[in-house]
C-alpha cells in the first residue's frame, strides 16, 4: 500500500513539475522580444511618391472604403511622401472602367507606374468597420491591414495592420442604465458618423512613421534617413 502511495505521490509531483516548467516556458515565450522588421528593401527603394489604391472592403459597411481612402493620405504626407491625389486616381480608375477595388488591386504594377508615375503603391484591406451593438455596450471600430509595394521591382517594402475600438465605457446605472446608454450611444454614433473618425485614428496608427515597425520617414520629412 505504501509503495502504491509513494508511486502516486511521485506521479503527482512529476505532473506539477511539468506544469510549472510549461508555465515558465510560456512566460519566456511571451516575454521574448518582437522581431524587428527588415527595412533593407525599403531603404534601397527610397520611394518619394505613393499611390493609394481603393481599399478592399471585407466589412459589411459600404462607407468604409471612402472613409479609409479619404483619411489615409494625411499621415503618409506628414511622414514625408508625395501622395497622388486620391480624387485624381479614383477618377482615372473610373474613366478606365475600374469601379471595384479588387480590380484596381489586380492591375499590373508597371501599368500603375506608367499611368500615375508613382514610385510605390499602397494596398489597404479593411476587415472591420462601423458601429455595432454588443449586449451592454455600443462600439465603433475600424481594423485594416496594408502593404507598400515598389512599382519598379514588385518588392514588398512594408506591411502592417491595426485595429481601433471605441466603447461606451458606461460605469453607472446598473444593467438597465448600461443597456439604455448603449442604445443611445449607438444612435449618436450612427448619426454623427463616428466611424469616420475611427478610420482616421486607424490610419494614423497604421501609416505614420516614427514608431516600431512603422513605415520609414519619406524624403520630404526632416527626419528622413534617421530611422
Amino acid at each position: 500500500m505504501m509503495n502504491r502511495l509513494s508511486i502516486s505521490f511521485s506521479g503527482i509531483r512529476a505532473a506539477r513539475l511539468a506544469t510549472m516548467l510549461g508555465v515558465v516556458f510560456l512566460l519566456h515565450a511571451c516575454a521574448a522580444p518582437v522581431a524587428q522588421r527588415d527595412y533593407t528593401a525599403f531603404r534601397e527603394s527610397r520611394p518619394r511618391s505613393i499611390l493609394v489604391l481603393p481599399p478592399v472592403n471585407q466589412s459589411p459597411e459600404i462607407k468604409a472604403p471612402t472613409s479609409f481612402l479619404a483619411t489615409a493620405t494625411v499621415p503618409l504626407a506628414e511622414s514625408g511622401y508625395y501622395i497622388i491625389p486620391v480624387t485624381l486616381s479614383e477618377e482615372s480608375f473610373k474613366q478606365n472602367g475600374v469601379t471595384v477595388a479588387e480590380e484596381a488591386h489586380a492591375i499590373a504594377l508597371d501599368k500603375l507606374r506608367e499611368v500615375f508615375g508613382a514610385d510605390a503603391a499602397l494596398y489597404i484591406t479593411i476587415t472591420r468597420f462601423g458601429t455595432s451593438y454588443r449586449l451592454i455596450d455600443s462600439v465603433v471600430e475600424a481594423a485594416a491591414s496594408a502593404k507598400l509595394i515598389d512599382l519598379k521591382t514588385g518588392q514588398e517594402l512594408w506591411s502592417g495592420q491595426t485595429a481601433v475600438v471605441l466603447g461606451n465605457n458606461n460605469s453607472g446605472g446598473g444593467l438597465v442604465g448600461a443597456l439604455l446608454s448603449a442604445i443611445v450611444n449607438q444612435i449618436v454614433n450612427t448619426v454623427s458618423d463616428k466611424s469616420h473618425d475611427v478610420a482616421r485614428m486607424a490610419n494614423y496608427r497604421l501609416l505614420s512613421a516614427g514608431s516600431s515597425n512603422a513605415i520609414l520617414f519619406g524624403p520630404y520629412h526632416p527626419q528622413f534617413g534617421t530611422d
